[in-house]
């Protein structure tokens, strides 16, 4: 379990590089990070230095670092050039380049780190052509690069290399909102230079227990959510896909619902209260989901529109660019939502070649929501439920291939689901009757 450090509040300087020479965050590092991946961070540090290229742990690293939760992506930057550098981790270290030189990015793939992909990236700035387009890229200071980020708490810098190791760069207050528990946009026209940050800013504040800012809350208003609804479908299903990936998502989606968001990007879902998701039984199988997706997004997303009508997903499905494999199962699962009722005395035949017809995904979902005992039963058990009996058996009765075959093997399957037959014996006998009343 990660050690929680309290962290100080930060000295300020006239200049306003806001170095902290007041608390070192060493230590933090050190204590935090795996030993193989902080020895991997000595030897980019010190090649970068060796270049003449300050380089630090940036934006999301550094918040998590600080808030004691795990790392899941390191962010290195450096004020120099990250292509230059990763050449000459790769001459001196071997391993694998990328270069993405659009962006001023690198990638490097030690040969010895278990194949642990590390990410360099020159500082840089971004401008913003139009209200929601993607920004032109160009290379700048660490000041500039922090300065383009979305808020206060994904703004700060640890340097990394040399004797500067542990120092803290905060010119935009991210520490003290970090210690408040503020997500705070960086300027009045952040949310229109990129609305998908009204996303991010409300997946922050559910993760961490954050509230946001007041004033950064203004923001989200009929300018902002006007730039959002231009956005492309596959931009905002990507939104509510890492929603999707929260905890709880419910919430997120009442204040989206609340902030006029929803509305604006013409979605008319009115239910926003998603059942609690525990990995499902292993008895139930496997269930198919889009590549693009994990089963947990999918899974919520079917959760969200199952109440909608069958026009209404399909409208949904068009303006975010679903997958058809998504449109589909959302579209089964609010059918048979609505046809519970009318089979709740059905035999397990009548269950099973009724769901046999639907995505599994599309059952279970259903069966999260209303938790009908058949559908658990159909998942677990009916679905792989066979006649002994097959094609080939019938052909050596003297039985001409044709419809007939079908309508035997599913009289049999039925009499099994149905505990008519229980033994090969029994159903042996049951498939005389069937040949024998051809």
């Amino acid at each position: 379990m990660p050690r929680l450090y309290t962290i100080t509040p930060q000295i300020w300087r006239d200049d306003f590089l806001c170095y902290n020479t007041n608390v070192n965050l060493a230590d933090l590092l050190k204590n935090s990070l795996d030993s193989a991946l902080l020895d991997l961070i000595h030897r980019i540090a010190d090649e970068s230095s060796a270049l003449g290229f300050p380089i630090y742990l940036v934006g999301g690293s550094v918040r998590d670092l600080m808030l004691a939760r795990p790392i899941l992506d390191l962010d290195l930057t450096l004020e120099g050039d990250a292509i230059k550098l990763v050449r000459a981790l790769v001459k001196k270290h071997g391993g694998e380049l990328t270069t993405h030189e659009k962006f001023f990015t690198a990638t490097w793939t030690p040969q010895s780190s278990n194949s642990q992909i590390l990410d360099l990236i020159s500082t840089r700035r971004e401008i913003y052509s139009a209200p929601g387009s993607l920004p032109t890229v160009t290379k700048s200071t660490l000041d500039d690069d922090l300065r383009r980020r979305d808020f206060t708490i994904n703004a700060m810098a640890i340097r990394v290399d040399g004797e500067h190791f542990g120092e803290l760069y905060d010119p935009l207050c991210g520490q003290s909102d970090l210690e408040k528990k503020l997500i705070r946009v960086l300027h009045p026209k952040s949310f229109l230079d990129d609305p998908t940050r009204i996303f991010r800013a409300l997946r922050y504040a559910e993760r961490y227990g954050f509230t946001i800012d007041p004033e950064s809350l203004k923001l989200v208003n009929d300018g902002s959510r006007k730039v959002l609804s231009t956005l492309s479908g596959e931009r905002l299903r990507h939104e509510f896909d890492l929603i999707f990936e929260e905890p709880n998502p419910s919430t997120m989606l009442k204040q989206l619902a609340e902030l006029d968001v929803l509305k604006s990007i013409r979605l008319r879902i009115t239910s926003y209260e998603l059942p609690l998701l525990d990995d499902p039984s292993p008895a139930f199988g496997e269930f198919a989901v889009p590549d693009m997706l994990s089963f947990q997004q999918t899974l919520c997303w079917v959760l969200w529109l199952m109440n909608s009508s069958v026009s209404e997903i399909e409208d949904v499905a068009e303006r975010l660019a679903f997958p058809v494999l998504l449109t589909n199962a959302a579209v089964f699962a609010s059918a048979l939502k609505q046809e519970l009722p009318s089979c709740k005395n059905w035999k397990p035949s009548q269950w099973t070649f009724h769901l046999d017809e639907l995505p599994s995904l599309s059952v279970y979902a259903v069966y999260l929501v209303s938790k009908e005992n058949a559908l658990s039963e159909y998942l677990s058990k009916w679905q792989h439920v066979k006649p002994l009996t097959t094609g080939d058996d019938l052909k050596a009765r003297g039985l001409a291939p044709g419809p007939r075959y079908g309508e035997i093997l599913r009289h049999l399957r039925a009499a099994w689901l149905d505990g008519e037959v229980g033994t090969e014996e029994e159903e042996r006998q049951l498939l005389a009757t069937l040949v024998t009343d051809r």
